[in-house]
């Protein structure tokens, strides 16, 4: 039988979305903002991408220093995270009431969260007005990982436990599921599909 497809207004869906803490200083004092929309946007240099609407204070922080964090908060800091995206920086001290302890790297002014399994500096490359958001591409200079979240050297997304956010139907908060393929193997299963 034929699957029916149901047409929808266009709106921002793809999902999961990777939930996590950007950090910039903004007037001299660090500040973390919830970002679901993030993604991968160069192998060579190492990029990402994210999206911040023109209402975060972290933005200026971001447009002030071009830098900028990206904190990759682990499944027991789910409030805290959901906190970042509820409150503005620009009225609350989110690192005072989330009691983050806050340090630097290579980049005086990109905060990372120490309790996060993962951090990563970026410098910002371009920032583009898309409408309700700012695009922002950010070189990555530099990716720390904790030593309990690495298996042979190499981060581990299982012991890291990052957040997801799932936002239709139900906008609520998961982890990463269960296995169901090994990646770049799976595929060659399928008859003639390397030339062979």
């Amino acid at each position: 039988m034929k699957k029916v497809k149901i047409k929808l207004e266009p709106i921002p869906l793809l999902f999961p979305h990777p939930t996590v803490l950007v950090g910039a200083n903004v007037n001299g004092k660090p500040d973390f903002a919830t970002v679901a929309w993030i993604n991968i946007a160069s192998g060579t240099p190492p990029s990402v991408a994210i999206a911040l609407n023109h209402a975060r204070h972290s933005l200026k922080g971001i447009k002030e220093n071009m830098t900028f964090s990206v904190n990759i908060p682990g499944i027991d800091m789910v409030k805290e995270t959901d906190y970042c995206g509820i409150v503005s920086g620009a009225r609350r001290d989110k690192v005072k009431d989330c009691g983050f302890e806050v340090f630097y790297g290579e980049l005086d002014s990109a905060p990372f969260i120490e309790r996060c399994p993962a951090n990563i500096s970026c410098v910002a490359k371009h920032i583009i007005d898309l409408g309700s958001h700012y695009l922002i591409a950010g070189i990555i200079k530099e990716i720390l990982v904790s030593d309990d979240c690495l298996t042979d050297g190499k981060a581990d997304t299982s012991k890291i436990k990052p957040i997801i956010y799932v936002n239709y139907p139900s906008m609520e908060y998961r982890t990463v599921g269960e296995l169901i393929a090994p990646a770049f193997r799976i595929g060659k299963e399928i008859k003639n599909a390397l030339g062979d």
